[in-house]
């Protein structure tokens, strides 16, 4: 019983402090702007994310003191879930706002996509493990690809275009990480260029839409440019200090779209300004150089992959979302991670961070 206290001591002495520091921090500024958000009240939404903090945070840092052995053997296995969690969703999943990401399961409910993230890093970072250690030929990187196109499909047919494009751009990273020969991305890219025309007659309408937006969105202001153009003027009137908490008006007086979600940035900005939005990109920034850092001194080529994968897919939320409000890129409703309202998504990133915790605890090991 000594030994087993003792060990668990000194696994929890392992695990670096600024990443559970950094993401607590994070979440509570999250905490802060949804109480802003529903105007000085814990619910809707507050509530329900600091409950789900409070129960997957220890989870997180249990995942960090387990051994890194069994998170390799079961990365194949919770790929497996997440994959038949969004087949679930294809036939049975519940509908909203024109889209079906959602499963309902009678106390709450979950969207598979976001898990599906997490779980296509670690099937790839064990492949890409194992593929190392074996004298194969190139043809077999045919298997990972196929993994990891059959959910992107499956999210971008819900329609869930943000999260598959995500999905697709950590995958691609991830392959380049492994050591993957470059004449493949050249080729990729090349197919994908060309195949460019025809992928744009497969969105849907409202996809088209908002790229078309993005170009201009002054040539339709009361319309499909609304969205886009009031999450500026709310950046925009924060100026340097903001107008402060509770006191912002394009949120709550209904200006300013999903500023719970997708436009919680905006809002921040509004509330916060200036000073509030780098506070939020410092604290971003110290916990991606903390996790990389954990990457570089991994031993494990799979500990390594795997804390490369959600560092990138963490990075790309950030991007997207922020370049998005701003109308650097099309609006593909990316949530900000952390921030952003979503239970499910705040359950993908603390497991994440727990998985990137236990790379650091075991970086001096190999599976």
């Amino acid at each position: 019983m000594d030994n087993y206290r003792e060990d668990f001591i000194a696994r929890i002495k392992k695990i670096p402090i600024s990443i559970p520091l950094f993401t607590t921090l994070i979440s509570i500024y999250g905490f802060i702007l949804l109480y802003s958000a529903a105007g000085g009240h814990i619910e809707p939404w507050a509530y329900k994310q600091i409950l789900v903090f409070l129960i997957f945070m220890p989870v997180s840092i249990l995942i960090a003191i387990i051994d890194l052995k069994v998170i390799y053997h079961f990365a194949y296995v919770f790929y497996i879930i997440t994959l038949l969690l969004l087949l679930f969703v294809e036939l049975m999943g519940k509908s909203a706002m024109g889209a079906t990401r959602w499963l309902d399961l009678g106390l709450f409910t979950i969207q598979p996509s976001e898990l599906v993230k997490v779980s296509v890093v670690m099937m790839l970072a064990k492949f890409f493990h194992e593929y190392s250690n074996y004298t194969v030929s190139d043809f077999i990187l045919i298997l990972p690809l196929i993994a990891s196109i059959i959910p992107i499909y499956l999210v971008i047919r819900q329609p869930d275009l943000g999260t598959g494009m995500i999905t697709l751009i950590v995958v691609c990273f991830m392959f380049f990480a492994a050591g993957v020969k470059r004449i493949y991305f050249i080729i990729s890219s090349i197919i994908g260029l060309t195949a460019m025309p025809a992928m744009w007659f497969m969105l849907y309408d409202y996809q088209r839409n908002r790229i078309l937006t993005f170009i201009n969105p002054e040539a339709d202001p009361l319309g499909k440019g609304y969205n886009i153009i009031q999450s500026k003027i709310a950046i925009g009137s924060g100026g340097f200090l903001g107008k402060g908490l509770l006191s912002g008006t394009q949120g709550p007086l209904s200006f300013l779209p999903e500023y719970e979600t997708d436009f919680i940035f905006s809002f921040l900005m509004e509330e916060l300004g200036f000073v509030g939005g780098i506070t939020l990109l410092i604290l971003y920034s110290l916990i991606i150089i903390s996790s990389l850092s954990v990457a570089i001194n991994c031993r494990s080529k799979f500990a390594r992959l795997l804390t490369i994968g959600i560092v990138t897919l963490f990075f790309c939320h950030i991007f997207i979302n922020i370049a998005m409000v701003m109308g650097l890129l099309p609006a593909v409703g990316v949530p900000l991670p952390l921030i952003s309202y979503g239970r499910t998504m705040m359950v993908s990133m603390l497991l994440g961070f727990g998985l990137i915790m236990n790379a650091a605890v075991n970086r001096h090991r190999n599976v």
